[in-house]
């Protein structure tokens, strides 16, 4: 098994730490662009991601921002204006499309820790996520209305599929900041933690990891297949069958059922 906690993300502006057993923390720290996520940045999630999957020993990623901001989204600042119509879609799309598709493809769960505003792409980010947990202080927003921007349809998607249809468009055609209770109370985010929000979103995750590493992968896969194929074919409804049935054969089931007979914490092994 790698030793994961000797990953480099190559870069100062995303620090990767271990805050908890079983738990990943990437923190984005560009503090002059309040977090803007520019490509440095970006590569660095994307290479270091899949790096984290490394068995069991990572169950649970977190994703937060160096305070006082979660990021003010993506950085287009740096795009030239006498080549910002040829370049802007290009330099935007492909490391932007790669981060966020190397935190969706990572098998394990993934937690958004907004501990501060959150902005555009990174609110995207942070849908990619599978939960969100907000600071009270945190205000979320969708700017697309207010630059001119077009957003593009795998945002929308992700979107829609969080918070459905009618509060997607309210997002995108408003161009609104929304507090922190209104996001949860629109299911943008699970939890708002009052006080010490770094300390409860540690805690948060790390209770995630510690639940048993085949439901939460089965289920992560069985979620994914579900709500990326809106008509199951019978070969994907065979495949689901037979995932949930593989549980009933593993050590960590059995595992599970005895440490609950004997309230004891389980020793999970991942098989």
């Amino acid at each position: 098994m790698a030793d994961v906690t000797s990953i480099e993300t190559g870069t100062e502006k995303v620090r990767l730490d271990f805050p908890a057993e079983s738990v990943a923390r990437l923190t984005i720290s560009n503090p002059p662009k309040r977090n803007a996520l520019d490509h440095e940045i970006l590569d660095a999630i994307t290479a270091t991601v899949p790096r984290l999957d490394s068995g069991i020993e990572i169950r649970c990623l977190l994703i937060t921002g160096e305070d006082p901001v979660f990021s003010a989204g993506y950085d287009i600042g740096d795009i030239p204006a006498e080549s910002f119509e040829q370049d802007a879609e290009a330099l935007v799309a492909h490391p932007f499309t790669a981060a966020l598709d190397a935190i969706e493809a990572f098998p394990w769960p993934t937690v958004a820790a907004l501990n501060g505003h959150c902005l555009g792409g990174a609110l995207e980010m942070a849908v990619t996520c599978d939960l969100r947990v907000s600071a009270p202080k945190a205000k979320v927003g969708m700017p697309p209305a207010k630059l001119g921007l077009i957003y593009g349809h795998t945002g929308l998607i992700r979107f829609i599929r969080t918070i459905g249809l009618p509060r997607t468009r309210e997002l995108f055609f408003t161009g609104d900041m929304l507090t922190a209770a209104r996001a949860d109370e629109i299911g943008l985010v699970n939890r708002v933690f009052e006080e010490d929000f770094e300390e409860q979103s540690v805690s948060f995750a790390a209770g995630i990891a510690a639940n048993a590493p085949l439901s939460m992968k089965g289920n992560k896969q069985a979620i994914g297949t579900i709500t990326e194929n809106p008509v199951l074919s019978e070969k994907q409804i065979a495949e689901l069958v037979a995932l949930r049935e593989s549980c009933f054969t593993s050590q960590d089931f059995l595992e599970g059922i005895t440490a609950f007979g004997e309230k004891r914490k389980p020793n999970w092994t991942g098989r």
